[in-house]
């Protein structure tokens, strides 16, 4: 979800409000997600990186994290959204990890489309990690890697989508993007639409996945 900065910065904004902005476009695509019988979705909302960024974007960007749970939470159990974290977010703040803990177990049972959130998120570390667990358990084996991923209990990725005109993955989902599709498209990340959304999974059909195949 790449380009709330810089679509702040066109408006002559402080980045706060393409965040917030931002914070209105996922719940947007979260319920066409919904609608368009997705199983999953999965948003990279803070990276391991953004540590970097200064103290006062860090911390409206929490802020708006806690706003979204609190807003949003009872629209997820009304509509059969299970909410899953991915990354590491029991290094957030103490309150922030409470909220995200009691909103997966309030939305566990659902079996609707799976929101999937990436928070302190780092494909690097997530695959270090899974590959120290998978060596205590035995034989380090693709299998045993993918088995303790953040996204094991997730389906396969199909298709990844980044905004702003960016090519790259940025340490996002470096294992599961391996056969994956891509579509990029220069739409900020405040200005993506269901529309968008429609024409990317559009072009995703339209493809011929061989997965290494001829």
């Amino acid at each position: 979800m790449d380009g709330n900065g810089r679509w702040a910065k066109k408006r002559m904004m402080p980045r706060a409000f393409g965040h917030k902005r931002g914070v209105d476009t996922v719940r947007e695509i979260a319920r066409a997600a919904r609608d368009m019988g997705l199983e999953a979705l999965t948003l990279y909302a803070f990276s391991s990186e953004n540590w970097k960024r200064p103290a006062d974007e860090i911390s409206d960007l929490m802020g708006m994290l806690r706003t979204f749970i609190r807003s949003d939470l009872e629209e997820f159990v009304a509509n059969n959204v299970r909410l899953r974290i991915i990354g590491d977010y029991q290094a957030l703040a103490p309150d922030i990890v409470e909220m995200i803990e009691d909103a997966m177990a309030r939305t566990a049972a659902n079996d609707g489309t799976t929101l999937a959130i990436a928070l302190n998120y780092g494909s690097q570390q997530e695959i270090a990690r899974a590959a120290a667990r998978a060596a205590e358990k035995g034989a380090i084996t693709p299998e045993a890697i993918e088995a303790e991923l953040d996204t094991a209990c997730l389906p396969p990725l199909d298709l990844l989508i980044r905004t702003s005109g960016e090519i790259r993955l940025s340490n996002f989902l470096l294992w599961q993007a391996a056969y994956a599709e891509m579509w990029f498209t220069d739409v900020l990340w405040p200005d993506f639409k269901p529309a968008h959304l429609a024409e990317a999974l559009a072009q995703f059909t339209a493809r011929e996945r061989r997965f290494g195949g001829r």
